[in-house]
């Protein structure tokens, strides 16, 4: 599955509650997930990363969808198989 073919299933599902809710209600949402992840994480429980990782791509999708904001092109066009940074693959990036 591609990411714009997961978005639009996201919008199939969840696209008449994700827009009453707004882009403000579906941001916390999405923070919320966000938070979970990361207890996952420390955790180290691999369900509960896979449910949150889940979790936390379904609201990524659904706010795009709030915000008109088509997730496939916006990577592509932002990264385009490079760091935007440097524009090497692998990053050459110093930090």
């Amino acid at each position: 599955m591609h990411v714009r073919e997961f978005q639009n299933m996201m919008r199939r599902i969840y696209f008449h509650r994700d827009s009453e809710r707004g882009e403000a209600g579906t941001y916390a949402w999405l923070m919320e997930e966000v938070e979970e992840l990361g207890e996952a994480l420390k955790e180290k429980n691999g369900k509960a990363m896979e449910d949150e990782f889940a979790d936390v791509l379904a609201w990524l999708a659904s706010l795009a969808n709030v915000v008109n904001i088509d997730l496939e092109s916006a990577a592509i066009n932002k990264y385009g198989n490079k760091c935007p940074k440097c524009g090497q693959t692998p990053c050459k990036c110093s930090f």
